[in-house]
């Protein structure tokens, strides 16, 4: 294991040892924990070329050693480091159990679903004032005693934006340009502000972000520039996830060249192996974090360690929860949220038939509607119980995989040609002794980024837009008013995400064609102002705005001074 720390915004390695716990007196910010020494190539003995021989034999990839002859001494060395990291009994077994499984039959996985019961559920906008405002303090006041994390699942590159670097990186094209790492780092600032405010102690929030092979060195280089968003010291921990060979599709791992196998990441479900190796559960334990917030990087709206879901959770004593979406309708691409032979679990629409996805309850809401938006709470016992005992099911994705041909040249295919294996977050539901979920509003929390502009939706543009109403609807609410350049007050049309809500039983309308008839009013609020529009009577109250507007916090140029943001490719 190797441990960097930040020293005049640079990581220096300051530990390697073989314990996976991050030592108590670091105290410093930014802590990074990684075994990614197996990436180092290192000398091979005649005998231990000879037990690969007979691993590969064993297994039936000896293919991978084809190019041995052809091979100098370093693309040797560089291949049997690759070669060493795999673990041949345990990924040749998670093949065949996840090539094997295959899909569920809709019509059969209709006969065993059933909807969450109603004592296992909660919703914002059925929750009275007084019971949201409970739930919100004690949350607070959990966040005030260290006892909350974060933790941010950042494995994705911007492949599909257009861009080479981490999604996290990249800018929506906000008027501030701040990019969604930024969004998320000023919201955490805030939270803690907040905690201190209600109970006269300074909350830290530990902010856990487990990245890529391809998105760590960017992330910890984009962190250090900009000092960290002005969090607390020791807040943050980087950490990489497992990587899995590619497979053909008859099970024989592939070469991406001659001496490299090609291998990906294990799907944002290998989260809990790598919190049990990594030392990451033993980290929290040492800080007191009792209760854990993991979301991923993709949405703009996301409310990290929302105090309102967390005093949900705890004060109904679920060990495990999803928040969760209504369905905007009944065949919206999205997993969904129900009890499966008893047990929770995600259930993805494509396994579901038409006539379930469509079936609704005496009030017309559908019955299977609780749609999963990647946004989770877990007690530090439940992620210890799951990291240490649980077998997860790898699931098969056909990709077009990069390989190399008999004779030694790179083949890109122009269709799918292997499977990566991947495991899902949700995935352990099914474990939980007491499982909970907390629906909130779309338009208030949940705008993904997945798709260059252009696409029918989750793009830039629907997310930029999606942040403008929730924060349009926050100046309103406070008592301000958006006027025009004459001094006319702008007539303000619902946007994207409100639409689709409206038309949650009727017709669909995709993001883009609703962007058609859009004039949206620029509005952007810096989280260091408001977590979720709190406390902003002070500057909006009684005023008019002209946009596009952009509210920030008078000094907030000196919480985090150094460098540029992220770049946008416009």
């Amino acid at each position: 294991m190797s441990l960097y720390v930040v020293r005049g915004r640079r990581f220096e390695r300051v530990h390697s040892a073989a314990s996976s716990v991050v030592p108590e007196n670091v105290g410093t910010v930014g802590i990074i924990v990684d075994d990614d020494d197996w990436r180092t190539p290192r000398p091979f003995t005649n005998e231990e070329l000879e037990d690969m021989r007979a691993t590969l034999k064993a297994h039936g990839q000896e293919h991978l050693l084809q190019f041995w002859p052809q091979l100098d001494d370093d693309e040797r060395c560089q291949l049997m480091t690759d070669l060493r990291y795999i673990d041949f009994e345990r990924t040749s077994k998670a093949f065949k159990q996840a090539t094997n499984s295959g899909s569920s039959d809709p019509e059969s996985l209709d006969d065993l679903l059933e909807p969450i019961p109603a004592e296992q559920q909660g919703s914002v906008s059925r929750c009275s004032r007084e019971k949201l405002e409970a739930y919100r303090n004690e949350g607070l006041r959990l966040v005030s005693e260290g006892k909350v994390a974060a933790l941010l699942l950042a494995g994705g590159q911007g492949t599909r934006l257009g861009v080479p670097y981490p999604k996290g990186m990249y800018d929506v094209g906000l008027p501030s340009h701040k990019t969604l790492y930024q969004l998320q780092g000023e919201r955490l600032y805030r939270l803690a502000q907040l905690a201190e405010e209600m109970t006269g102690k300074r909350g830290n929030v530990p902010w856990y972000i487990m990245t890529s092979e391809h998105t760590k060195e960017p992330t910890l280089e984009f962190f250090a520039k900009h000092d960290f968003f002005g969090l607390q010291e020791d807040s943050l921990v980087v950490f990489e996830q497992n990587m899995m060979p590619a497979f053909t599709f008859s099970g024989k791992i592939i070469l991406e060249t001659p001496c490299k196998v090609a291998m990906s990441p294990d799907g944002n479900g290998g989260l809990y192996s790598v919190l049990q190796r990594k030392g990451i559960l033993a980290d929290m334990e040492r800080r007191g974090v009792r209760y854990i917030h993991v979301y991923c990087v993709d949405n703009i709206l996301v409310k990290m360690a929302d105090p309102t879901f967390v005093g949900y959770c705890v004060s109904n004593g679920a060990d495990c929860a999803a928040k969760v979406v209504e369905k905007a309708f009944p065949t919206e691409a999205v997993g969904v949220v129900c009890r499966v032979k008893g047990r929770f679990r995600v259930v993805e629409y494509s396994e579901v038939s038409l006539r379930t996805a469509q079936r609704r309850n005496a009030d017309g809401r559908l019955t299977f509607n609780a749609g999963s938006i990647c946004n989770h709470f877990f007690t530090l016992d439940f992620l210890k119980r799951v990291s240490a005992g649980s077998s997860l099911q790898y699931h098969v994705a056909k990709k077009k995989i990069p390989h190399v041909n008999d004779l030694g040249d790179i083949v890109r295919p122009e269709k799918p040609n292997g499977v990566k294996l991947e495991m899902f977050v949700f995935d352990v539901f099914e474990y939980a002794d007491n499982f909970h979920v907390w629906e909130v509003l779309r338009e208030d929390e949940f705008s993904p980024l997945k798709n260059a502009d252009g696409a029918e939706k989750d793009t830039p543009t629907t997310a930029r837009h999606a942040l403008y109403g929730l924060h349009r609807r926050y100046v309103l609410g406070a008592g301000g008013k958006f006027v025009d350049d004459d001094g006319c007050p702008i007539s303000l049309i619902p946007s994207s995400a409100e639409k689709s809500t409206e038309n949650g039983h009727g017709d669909h309308k995709s993001q883009k064609e609703d962007l058609k008839y859009e004039n949206p009013v620029v509005c952007e609020i810096s989280p260091l102002i408001t977590y979720d529009g709190e406390g902003l009577e002070e500057y909006v109250k009684d005023k008019k705005f002209t946009p596009p507007t952009l509210l920030q916090c008078p000094d907030e140029e000196s919480i985090f001074a150094n460098g540029e943001n992220g770049s946008r490719k416009d």
